[in-house]
């Protein structure tokens, strides 16, 4: 889910261009909340799916990447945690549901693709997996920058870093609270992250307030002993609309 809504404006289109500038509406806290954490859990993670999940280890995951994730694993046994798949984009997350205010997405005959999964070669963009604890609503991602993310020779871009704990953040805030849209996202960057390298990102809902998903991540090696990076976000708490049946 892009930042702000001058993103969202870019990837949709309205029905009628030619009227007047789209005002967002104020919601009503009953129908704006109706979903549990776990109903969203399981719309989010499918039982069934033929679609392929690119949050699976491959051989292109360091030591660290892979022992980490088999950690993460083992606490989803106890229901605690659970393993968030990735498909290719945000339609297939949100198969059955329509975006609010009328917007429209474009057509879906093209391949689209989510921007942290538009590099196609294992290792060489974006790997990462994400873990959500729903009592808790938090999450932990593990990322492994490939050289196609490059910045600094032999680092990560941090552009790179950027767009990853914006897209923890917005998988984060749409479970824990239906949080949709971007309104802030500001980073303090520590360190640079070593391509092909394991940064942890660990990201909390720090409080719901006014339609609201006020939001931290802090980004660091395994052993917690360099910090990457922190950031904070600011997310609109929205629920998306079910389709029509007759559609």
């Amino acid at each position: 889910m892009r930042t702000g809504f001058q993103g969202v404006a870019r990837l949709v289109r309205h029905e009628a261009c030619h009227r007047s500038p789209h005002i967002l509406p104020r919601l009503r806290l009953a129908s704006a909340f109706g979903s549990s954490t776990d109903s969203l859990v399981t719309r989010f993670c499918p039982e069934k799916t033929d679609l392929k999940d690119y949050a699976l280890p491959n051989a292109s995951w360091c030591p660290d990447m892979l022992s980490l994730y088999q950690e993460f694993l083992e606490k989803t046994k106890s229901g605690s945690w659970v393993k968030l798949p990735s498909f290719k984009s945000n339609r297939d997350h949100i198969q059955g549901l329509k975006l609010p205010f009328g917007l429209v997405a474009a057509s879906d005959k093209q391949d689209w693709r989510l921007f942290t999964r538009s590099i196609l070669l294992e290792g060489q963009g974006y790997e990462y997996v994400i873990f959500f604890h729903p009592s808790e609503k938090k999450s932990v991602c593990l990322f492994q920058p490939g050289p196609y993310l490059e910045g600094a020779p032999g680092f990560a871009h941090g552009g790179s870093l950027a767009a990853l704990m914006d897209e923890t953040y917005s998988k984060t805030a749409y479970l824990a609270g239906e949080g949709l849209f971007t309104l802030s996202l500001n980073i303090k960057f520590k360190n640079l992250i070593p391509v092909g390298s394991l940064a942890v990102l660990d990201v909390h809902v720090e409080k719901m307030e006014d339609q609201k998903l006020y939001m931290s991540c802090i980004a660091q090696s395994r052993d917690k002993q360099t910090i990457y990076a922190k950031s904070s976000g600011v997310f609109l708490q929205l629920q998306l609309e079910e389709q029509s049946q007759e559609q």
